[in-house]
């Protein structure tokens, strides 16, 4: 029995793995094309489920034999029930192939011919004539991009929910717990641990805004338009069926009511929604960085934040934790903020009827969201619900602050108030104890108008908490 098989294409013979179910196609782009990340499988799955639905718009519309069409839903069944494991040894392609992803659509093409042959060897399937019937690789492969993207961003919507819970439990938690605020890296005036969880709370919920208004732009399907736009050899109401069926199966809402020379060449939805995945990773990089600054020590940093010990944080030195979780997330944002780089440029290339960029934009977008979505709920589950405040360590930094005296500026006056912190500085004594020396104000009157958790206006402020507060006030 020989390793190979030989099949032909409009090329020429091409030898083939035996066992293999692809075809003389996606064994010349194997060959042709060796290097870097495969497909995603995301992508080969969306495929297979347009290429169901189409089967079965087209025995609907009478433009293919109703025993095909079973056949090929029934060969894509089979597909679509392997492991991803198991699948993936039958799509080997990578995603730096043709730009239009016409290998990868005819590695699916292939493979469901060949599986339908398996099932059925007595009625034959053909790749182009009957799985790929009413369609072209240029409005199938951006109908597959637009449908996991989607599904991707629903996913981290998700997580990004997630995330705001659990600050929000904190938030309430710490409403009241008094802290030394700091702008430009320098001491400023107090504020409490949940107003400033608030502010994280409030980036991410516009951040998760941002993603819903956005996202509603991927239901636009560019099925139908074939193959530049004209919807050439696609039967009337084919593509309407397409986009009602991925909308049952994904429980989104798709439509194929759009201009398909758009479809075909643009890719502006992928971009501005990406746009938004970026300031999302934006802002989950400032928020990691705050955590992790704040959690720094414990003996010669911040050390106002205890983090979780998930694991021993050093080869070398024993006892050692670090805030592994927000390294992750902020390794994460740098990788999204470069892969924006990369679908805004890809974006950008769509020559006359067909953007040729297709693969590598839609694998930036789905790596991003990916990653956000995971290195989110680590950072919420294994790092924002275990934390919690060192609350002495708090109100040390507090008192020893010299940007408490603000609050005296209304009283004395802006330049004696600075007098007095530079006072308190050049000493090394505390604030109170050089406002008392300057003999501008008497001690009641320090004790009445220097008052950190008035300073905060807490209480001219709403906010949900539902915890108890195991901070001080101060």
């Amino acid at each position: 029995m020989t390793d190979f098989r030989i099949e032909s294409d409009t090329i020429g013979e091409v030898k083939i793995p035996a066992k293999a179910l692809w075809g003389a196609q996606t064994e010349r782009s194997r060959q042709n094309f060796p290097t870097g990340e495969k497909m995603p499988l995301e992508i080969i799955k969306a495929l297979l489920q347009i290429k169901k639905a189409a089967a079965t718009a087209n025995k609907a519309l009478k433009t293919i034999d109703g025993a095909k069409a079973d056949l090929i839903v029934a060969a894509i069944d089979t597909l679509l029930a392997l492991s991803d494991t198991a699948l993936r040894k039958d799509f080997p392609l990578v995603v730096y192939q043709t730009g239009s992803g016409t290998q990868t659509n005819m590695n699916v093409n292939e493979v469901v011919a060949h599986q339908a042959a398996k099932l059925n060897p007595e009625l034959e399937i053909l790749p182009n004539d009957d799985v790929n019937k009413g369609q072209s690789s240029n409005d199938l492969f951006p109908t597959a991009m637009n449908i996991t993207a989607a599904k991707a961003v629903s996913s981290l919507e998700t997580a990004t929910q997630h995330l705001i819970d659990e600050l929000k439990t904190k938030q309430a938690k710490y409403w009241r717990t008094v802290k030394i605020g700091r702008t430009h890296l320098q001491d400023a005036t107090p504020l409490t641990f949940g107003q400033e969880i608030s502010g994280w709370v409030s980036a991410l919920t516009h951040d998760l805004d941002y993603l819903q208004t956005l996202g509603k732009t991927l239901s636009e399907l560019a099925i139908g338009g074939t193959a530049v736009g004209t919807g050439l050899n696609a039967a009337p109401g084919f593509a309407d069926r397409i986009a009602a069926k991925m909308s049952e199966i994904y429980h989104l809402p798709f439509t194929a009511d759009t201009n398909k020379f758009y479809g075909l060449a643009h890719h502006s939805g992928l971009n501005v929604v990406h746009g938004a995945i970026k300031t999302l990773a934006a802002d989950l990089m400032k928020i990691a960085n705050d955590v992790r600054f704040l959690a720094s020590g414990p003996r010669a940093g911040y050390g106002e934040l205890n983090i979780p010990a998930n694991e021993p944080g050093s080869s070398i030195m024993p006892g050692k934790v670090n805030p592994t979780q927000a390294e992750a997330i902020t390794m994460a944002a740098v990788r999204v903020m470069g892969n924006d780089v990369v679908v805004g440029l890809a974006s950008s290339q769509g020559n006359f009827e067909m953007n040729v960029y297709k693969p590598v934009l839609i694998s930036a977008f789905l790596e991003s969201a990916e990653l956000l979505t995971g290195t989110m709920n680590g950072f919420a589950d294994k790092m924002i619900h275990g934390l919690s405040v060192n609350s002495e360590r708090m109100a040390e930094l507090v008192h020893r602050s010299l940007m408490t005296v603000t609050a005296l500026s209304p009283h004395i006056g802006y330049h004696e108030s600075a007098a007095i912190a530079q006072a308190a500085l050049a000493a090394g004594t505390d604030l109170k104890t050089a406002a008392l020396k300057s003999g501008l104000l008497t001690e009641e009157q320090y004790d009445a108008w220097v008052v950190p958790i008035k300073m905060t206006n807490i209480d001219q402020q709403k906010a949900t908490h539902d915890g108890t507060d195991q901070g001080q006030e101060g």
